[in-house]
């Protein structure tokens, strides 16, 4: 049989279909929309590895913290020592959300912080509705007989050192807790979801966390903190930046301080002012403090009143990943 007999014989052969092991793009197609959306990796999966980018050193740090240091049985709460985790806790939150950023063409400012606004009048004016938040409430327990001031805790120098100290651990507790519950996180979950449902669960997630660290909480002041979250978030939302929420955040918590009573069940130290609190709990807050009062729900109603006088733009952007484009063939 000649070549060219061969190669016709061979063309009338059955051919043998590899379709069959060719990957099927079927299944592929199916999962795509799981991961991906009309701006590139949804926003859970773009969250899931922002907490492990913050929840593996932090997990990494608390183990190692028990492994090799033993807390005392009592320890006082110093401004030194909530200024030293505060601090590294925004530290490892703040790469993380700058790694997120590089990862998604977007700038750390864009995630509520940014630098050329800090220190401004949003944030004095923050400073300023939280301490007359504070004041507001123990002069009206005042009124009502639950809040009386017996003198002056500290003298001398001490005052100041006090004054400062814990003005620079509330800031950074401000800086911490505002840009963890409302900085990337809240950023890239309005942007699965919307502004306000994001809100309402990170509020939420707020207000838990605040359960977990007081278990002594009871319902008015759970209420009392998502309700916290919530204002805090209408800041965010008129501002555009995270600068008056901690502002509001050191001014309120400064002002227990100022006043000597209890925060979130913290007892005060080196406070400025001797105080007591007597009457029923749902007036004072009890040991928990005048976050569990119920004339602090009343008092955030009339700051968000008193700010949405002057703040009355919606300012607060989402833009759309540059990046993060995920191609399934």
């Amino acid at each position: 049989m000649t070549f060219a007999s061969r190669l016709k014989a061979a063309e009338n052969l059955p051919v043998l279909s590899t379709e069959a092991f060719q990957p099927s793009s079927r299944l592929t197609f199916g999962l795509k929309p799981i991961f991906v959306g009309p701006n590139g990796l949804r926003a859970g999966w773009r969250l899931l590895m922002f907490l492990a980018l913050f929840g593996i050193p932090v997990g990494g740090l608390v183990i190692a913290a028990h492994g090799h240091v033993r807390p005392p049985k009592e320890m006082a709460i110093t401004p030194f020592l909530i200024s030293v985790n505060d601090a590294l806790m925004l530290l490892i939150v703040s790469v993380a959300a700058w790694i997120m950023g590089k990862i998604e063409h977007r700038k750390f400012c864009k995630y509520g912080l940014p630098v050329r606004q800090a220190f401004r009048k949003d944030f004095w004016f923050g400073s300023l509705l939280g301490f007359g938040a504070i004041s507001g409430t123990l002069l009206t327990m005042f009124l009502l007989d639950g809040f009386r001031v017996t003198g002056l805790a500290v003298h001398g120098r001490t005052i100041l050192f006090s004054l400062a100290g814990w003005g620079i651990a509330y800031l950074l507790s401000g800086l911490f807790e505002e840009f963890a519950f409302r900085g990337y996180v809240q950023y890239t979950l309005a942007s699965g979801i919307g502004f306000w449902p994001a809100a309402l669960v990170m509020s939420g997630l707020f207000g838990l966390g605040h359960e977990i660290a007081d278990p002594g909480e009871n319902v008015v002041g759970s209420v009392a903190v998502v309700l916290f979250g919530l204002l805090l978030c209408l800041f965010l939302r008129r501002t555009g930046n995270l600068w008056c929420a901690v502002g509001f955040h050191l001014g309120y918590d400064w002002g227990q301080m100022f006043y000597g009573v209890p925060d979130s069940g913290i007892v005060p130290y080196h406070n400025l002012l001797s105080s007591t609190l007597s009457g029923p709990q749902w007036l004072t807050g009890g040991m928990v403090g005048p976050e569990a009062s119920v004339l602090t729900p009343m008092a955030l109603l009339v700051v968000a009143l008193v700010f949405s006088r002057y703040y009355r733009e919606v300012r607060y952007q989402i833009q759309k990943p540059q990046s993060m484009s995920v191609t399934v063939s």
